[in-house]
């Protein structure tokens, strides 16, 4: 099949299960389906379902859609399948600009004013976007991999030391970092919706505009300066759309796991495009794998639940041993 039909069946696959997710997810809950169906009737249910199910579903949507657009770019970007917004450290330095906002502000995840969904979003994006500077000053730009990869890292450490301070100065936050640290959906309001939905289409249209240069470095970086491409200014357009993806999702669910890393590796597992359709469908892929887990967490256990961060950390982590096992046997790298 030709690859851009391929293309476009898989959007349109993701596309049916993302909509059968969403009324799947609106019915998943400590009191069953029958809060849906009682909805019309009863205020206690109506409430049930619009103020809680119905934005916590449509946000783990959007939170990994933008995790998946930032896996994406984060591995077109540095040329590196293993790349993804925690290795080069925006996540960790998310968390640290989300626990600084909390202190500053007084808040915990419960809060619902704009005002302080705005600062903990924008404290988030202030630290994804320096930590993503300063792991590419440690490694001296993007041509060395195993450098790039350990500067993440001692980023991600370094970041995650200074978080750890906060939280100590500020004992009140403890509580509300420890649900941050964990990922859930479970503080999810209909603001908060509206804040990833507004950060997902900048970051889309953000991406797609400046795809060419990540197919440009595909090919080295000689070859795409050879072809007139601006990479420095198309590089700072890109990190400025990972970081603000990986701040926006991590301000509103806390540190999830593998969706950005998983999602273009199974995207890449089913069609080859350029990256203008790729990050699109990586988008959609992390929508998806991150609206299952979160119905999964819903369900496995009701009526409690578990951390969404916990279920996608271990069926993340499962799904990349397999895959190194099998590329292992194949001969093959990641």
């Amino acid at each position: 099949m030709n690859p851009h039909r391929r293309a476009l069946w898989c959007a349109l696959w993701l596309l049916f299960a993302s909509v059968a997710l969403l009324l799947c997810g609106v019915g998943v809950g400590s009191t069953g389906f029958e809060s849906v169906l009682r909805m019309w009737d009863e205020p206690v249910a109506r409430q049930i379902v619009w103020d809680i199910r119905l934005p916590r579903t449509l946000g783990a949507w959007l939170a990994g859609a933008l995790l998946g657009l930032a896996g994406a770019v984060a591995q077109g970007l540095f040329r590196n399948p293993l790349a993804d917004p925690y290795l080069l450290g925006s996540a960790s330095g998310a968390a640290l600009g989300g626990a600084v906002a909390m202190a500053l502000f007084g808040t915990s995840p419960l809060a619902a004013q704009w005002f302080t969904r705005l600062g903990v979003t924008g404290m988030a994006f202030i630290g994804a976007a320096g930590a993503v500077g300063l792991t590419l000053v440690l490694a001296k730009g993007v041509q060395h991999t195993l450098r790039l990869l350990l500067a993440g890292v001692i980023v991600g450490v370094v970041l995650g030391a200074l978080r750890d301070l906060v939280e100590l100065a500020s004992p009140d936050i403890l509580q509300s970092m420890q649900s941050f640290t964990l990922g859930t959906t479970s503080f999810v309001g209909w603001m908060a919706c509206a804040l990833m939905a507004a950060a997902w289409g900048v970051c889309s249209v953000l991406a797609w505009v400046l795809a060419r240069a990540l197919d440009g470095l595909t090919l080295g970086e000689a070859t795409a300066a050879s072809l007139g491409l601006p990479l420095a200014p198309m590089r700072v357009g890109l990190v400025a759309a990972l970081a603000l993806a990986t701040g926006t999702a991590v301000a509103q669910t806390g540190l999830i796991a593998f969706v950005g890393l998983a999602a273009p590796h199974l995207v890449r597992s089913i069609v080859r495009v350029t990256h203008e359709r790729h990050i699109v469908l990586s988008s959609l892929m992390g929508a998806v794998l991150l609206l299952a887990a979160d119905i999964l967490a819903r369900w496995v256990l009701a009526p409690q639940e578990l951390p969404v961060g916990v279920l996608t950390a271990a069926l993340g982590g499962t799904y990349l041993l397999w895959l190194m096992h099998r590329r292992t046997l194949q001969g093959g790298a990641l």
